[in-house]
């Protein structure tokens, strides 16, 4: 149920949903689902499903995961540099390591941030930057970033995260509006978003602060 065979059935699924984009195949067949999911679901991670990770959060689903990969590479090279808001499992975070990015990822969540920060030493993604913090105002101390990718609902663009942007850069996240959420892409020229939709998606809101290990909200 977690051998390479496996993960090579999830690819071959995701490109009959209609991803194309090879080099995210590429690192999706690459990349074992199953190291991000706890022991007891392993057996689940190479369904097309969403599976939860604890504290009220989910792994995101692989063709949700592909897709916001998809449209961050869309007619581009590979970004040098990505910002990851919502770190969760840091299943999306080594993926989009695995394709040559240096990532900085931010998570609010303490223990999440603590056991995405041991599990990708483990594994050896040295090109990865994990902070604990909240994640609505980015990361400005890194950036600027050729790409932003956020993994939890918002009601709208943030506009902190457009100064972050370089010109040509693209913000990729999911959008609640009026009950609905879909994701969004908005290609950023350094002055102007262009918008554009990806279809229907289902994520967890976008919170603000932060969870401590001991303490509850921070």
């Amino acid at each position: 149920m977690i051998s390479p065979r496996t993960r090579g059935r999830m690819v071959l699924r995701l490109r009959a949903a209609g991803i194309r984009d090879e080099r995210v195949l590429d690192v999706m067949n690459q990349v074992p689902r199953h190291h991000f999911v706890a022991q007891a679901l392993a057996g689940r991670a190479y369904e097309l499903v969403s599976l939860p990770i604890g504290y009220g959060q989910t792994i995101s689903q692989p063709w949700t995961v592909a897709r916001m990969m998809e449209a961050i590479l869309e007619n581009n090279p590979i970004p040098q540099r990505i910002l990851e808001i919502g770190t969760g499992s840091a299943y999306q975070t080594a993926l989009l390591a695995e394709l040559g990015a240096e990532v900085f990822s931010v998570e609010r969540i303490g223990p999440l941030h603590h056991h995405a920060s041991k599990l990708l030493t483990r594994l050896g993604y040295k090109e990865v930057h994990l902070l604990h913090g909240d994640g609505s105002g980015g990361w400005p101390e890194q950036g600027p970033y050729d790409a932003i990718m956020i993994t939890a609902a918002v009601p709208c663009a943030l506009a902190p995260l457009y100064r972050q942007l370089r010109a040509g850069g693209r913000l990729v996240m999911p959008v609640e509006e009026e009950g609905k959420q879909h994701l969004q892409v908005s290609h950023w020229d350094g002055q102007e978003a262009r918008i554009s939709h990806l279809g229907d998606c289902f994520f967890v809101p976008l919170l603000t602060g932060t969870v401590s290990l001991a303490s509850g909200e921070g």
